[in-house]
């Protein structure tokens, strides 16, 4: 493996020792860039100083991402297998998957010919965008765009998915619901109509220069850009807002100081405020000022967010569970279950009568995942959740109708449970996307010659970066 450094500064320091450092990916198909933070001592004054320096790293041949998306639950559209993989006598509307499978990402411009494909291997970053009827690939190498696959996309063949949109080329994230598609470029944001064939954008907006904190889309500068018109809503400036999950009827912000704020309906408690009323404006939720929160995520009546130490919070509707405390409905149904398979014995009676369901959770409730490790990524469907844990294992829990709980079965559950697929597999898993009916999730091969933040083989060590007196 070969490295050099990218141009110094002016006035560089001479280096002795390198006291630690810290790893950061954004690789390509042969490239690395890393991110060295560490502490240099100058031969000169032996003055202690931080540093940080890019380093550009070319990877040997053996050297690759080793990640895959896999799918999950609702498929009547074909968004996570596509129709010609279905097996005889069975269609895309009655072909739910229980059980996580490896998707398609591969997608091909029709259009031209020869048929060009636009992302073919897994060292091209992808992310996963979802609605109840369609998936979206956004592809992040330097010609990026973004492939659909689901309703109204087209027929699969040899030649590619067709799901390819033309117009997202160059862009940098995109949101998809039922009726519209919004693309966010460096300069702009574009809505296009999913249900008609323009051929220019149906609204648009220029992108000023934000001097402010960095932004997750659907935030923009000044505010942010909703699933239906008024496309853009504004936000004060003083929120500081760096991150914002929407909800069926609701919105929860994240602040660049960790607060959390939410607006919009309350009716099954989803805002968090301890009541069921609406909020028109941004609310801080007070239950968890004073803890720094981490990640946010809204589902269709309830919501999940992370503290900067990997505990979760949930709040909101728990009629399936996905709140993942007690839920008498849930519990009703799987002693039904019982009741067919059996007569239920006194004692089962007796701790029935002892349970404290939970219809509605009006606050943030503190639901322990796991014991032995914190929360990294979290998401909501329209009633079910997904999270990933700093080990690299999913759990699910809430509705499971359609499978999108990952577990093999078309049960619900009101308590998080791991996937084990991706154990038995010996995947980790890094990110999870949940659709309302249906999971996405990325993972990599777990491997003893992989560096856990890199997921590169045979990495550089220290050792491997010894700078002396030639900075």
């Amino acid at each position: 493996m070969s490295f050099h450094l990218l141009p110094l500064p002016a006035r560089g320091f001479p280096f002795t020792t390198i006291f630690g450092n810290d790893w950061k990916r954004k690789a390509d198909a042969s490239h690395l860039y890393i991110r060295l933070k560490y502490l240099s001592r100058c031969s000169i004054c032996s003055t202690d100083r931080n540093v940080v320096r890019i380093v550009l790293f070319t990877l040997p041949r053996n050297a690759e991402l080793l990640m895959n998306w896999f799918g999950f639950g609702f498929n009547g559209f074909g968004q996570i297998r596509t129709n010609e993989k279905l097996t005889d006598g069975e269609s895309a509307g009655d072909a739910n998957v229980t059980y996580p499978i490896s998707i398609d990402i591969v997608c091909r411009n029709l259009e031209e010919e020869p048929v060009q494909i636009c992302q073919h291997n897994s060292n091209v970053d992808t992310q996963i965008r979802t609605s109840w009827s369609r998936r979206a690939a956004l592809h992040s190498n330097s010609d990026g765009r973004l492939c659909l696959a689901g309703f109204g996309v087209g027929t699969p063949s040899q030649k590619g998915c067709g799901g390819c949109v033309e117009e997202s080329r160059g862009c940098q994230d995109a949101h998809i619901s039922e009726g519209y598609l919004a693309l966010s470029f460096t300069d702009r944001v574009e809505c296009w109509n999913s249900e008609r064939n323009e051929k220019k954008p149906g609204w648009s907006m220029v992108i000023p220069d934000n001097t402010g904190p960095s932004l997750a889309f659907p935030l923009v500068p000044g505010g942010y850009i909703a699933s239906n018109p008024p496309f853009y809503r504004p936000l004060s400036p003083q929120l500081l807002a760096v991150s914002l999950a929407l909800g069926t009827e609701h919105a929860v912000l994240l602040t660049a100081s960790g607060d959390i704020y939410t607006w919009g309906s309350g009716s099954h408690g989803q805002l968090g405020h301890g009541d069921l009323s609406p909020q028109e404006e941004p609310r801080a939720m007070e239950a968890l000022m004073g803890m720094s929160m981490s990640t946010v995520a809204a589902g269709g009546w309830h919501s999940v967010c992370t503290s900067a130490g990997g505990d979760l919070y949930v709040w909101g509707w728990n009629e399936s569970g996905q709140v993942g405390l007690p839920s008498r409905a849930l519990r009703g149904e799987q002693q039904k279950s019982q009741d067919t398979g059996g007569a239920s014995t006194c004692k089962d009676e007796e701790e029935s009568y002892d349970d404290v369901f939970i219809s509605i959770q009006a606050f943030p409730a503190l639901v322990d995942v796991t014991q032995s490790c914190e929360v990294s990524k979290i998401s909501c469907g329209s009633r079910h959740t997904a999270a990933v844990t700093s080990t690299g294992d999913l759990y699910t829990w809430g509705w499971g109708e359609y499978g999108q709980l990952g577990q093999g079965t078309e049960n619900s559950s009101d308590e998080p449970r791991r996937v084990e697929f991706f154990k038995d597999q010996g995947l980790r898993v890094v990110d999870v996307v949940c659709g309302p009916w249906n999971t996405f999730v990325s993972a990599i091969k777990e491997d003893p010659s992989l560096h856990p933040d890199t997921n590169i083989i045979n990495p550089l060590t220290k050792n491997d970066i010894e700078w002396k007196n030639c900075l």
